[in-house]
């Protein structure tokens, strides 16, 4: 199931700092519209950190509902201990989820040792498929090569979140393991470089504002439709730099609102951006959506 463009998708709250479940679905609908092919809930940019487990769930159901089995839903663990981690993969079992997204233990840096103990704790209390995230940058903990090995041998554990921010990581895992992990990449700005250096997908950011071009560029490229994939890519590019900042929640969700399919709104203690911070951003969205590429017939390309 780890190949093509699986959003991680935003949280949308109302302005009592409930769940806007509405809002919610319209943007779903863009998404699976669009011809996404899976979905990600409570990472990052879900802002998993500030949603209770009972949240996590409600949109767990919710989102099963909504999608109907036509893309697998997935839900983010992100959490202090392997305890509440392995709690947390059994309940989205039972919820229905279809897949998880692991990161290393929060807070704690763990070494070589524990963080392979963690996932294969996680990993034997679920028969959920299981994808790795790798972000050393942003979570400090480093999946090495290494790492890997001792995991292949835990066989629900099939993919990994490529956010190591190099793009010779993709080639280093291809000649160290073949085809036995999935690769999709977690960096927007570095989406198209890894899908070229053999990615099998994309975990995308900007997506929740811009489904159909993310999807466009995955689809053109795996179709061997470089030069096309290029054209979007590049007019792309300035929007989707705004992934790796550490207000990316707030600045896609502004570029959500500005689409026309979420809103400004986030949970505290980030707070609703103001001023030159702003007006910045928006610059770059309302350029983007201004100069908005027309699209090739994309849907009817099959994805390798």
């Amino acid at each position: 199931m780890w190949k093509g463009v699986f959003p991680a998708l935003t949280t949308k709250f109302s302005s009592n700092d409930s769940l806007d479940f509405k809002l919610f679905k319209k943007n779903l609908k863009a998404q699976l519209d669009a011809g996404v092919d899976g979905v990600i809930l409570g990472g990052s940019l879900g802002e998993a950190s500030v949603l209770t487990n009972d949240e996590k769930f409600d949109l767990v159901k919710f989102t099963i509902e909504k999608v109907a089995g036509k893309v697998p839903v997935v839900l983010n663990i992100a959490e202090g201990s392997t305890r509440d981690a392995v709690n947390l993969a059994q309940q989205a079992a039972k919820a229905g989820a279809k897949g998880l997204m692991l990161l290393p233990p929060m807070r704690y840096k763990s070494d070589h040792r524990e963080t392979v103990a963690y996932f294969k704790a996680v990993a034997a209390a679920t028969t959920l498929p299981i994808m790795i995230y790798n972000n050393p940058v942003d979570y400090k903990v480093d999946v090495t090569l290494d790492m890997f090995a001792e995991l292949a041998e835990v066989p629900t554990i099939e993919a990994v979140k490529e956010s190591t921010r190099d793009v010779s990581n993709v080639t280093r895992m291809f000649n160290r393991f073949g085809e036995r992990f999935k690769i999709l990449c977690g960096v927007d700005p570095l989406a198209m470089e890894e899908l070229l250096m053999g990615a099998h997908g994309w975990v995308a950011g900007l997506v929740c504002a811009f489904p159909a071009e993310t999807v466009a560029i995955y689809r053109l490229i795996k179709a061997g439709r470089i030069a096309e994939a290029l054209i979007i890519y590049r007019w792309f590019l300035p929007i989707l730099e705004l992934d790796i900042h550490a207000k990316l929640v707030q600045y896609i969700k502004l570029a959500e609102a500005e689409t026309g399919i979420g809103s400004e709104i986030v949970r505290a203690p980030r707070l609703v951006l103001i001023g030159e911070e702003r007006e910045r951003i928006l610059k770059i969205i309302r350029d983007g959506i201004a100069t908005r590429p027309t699209l090739p017939d994309y849907k009817n390309l099959l994805a390798n």
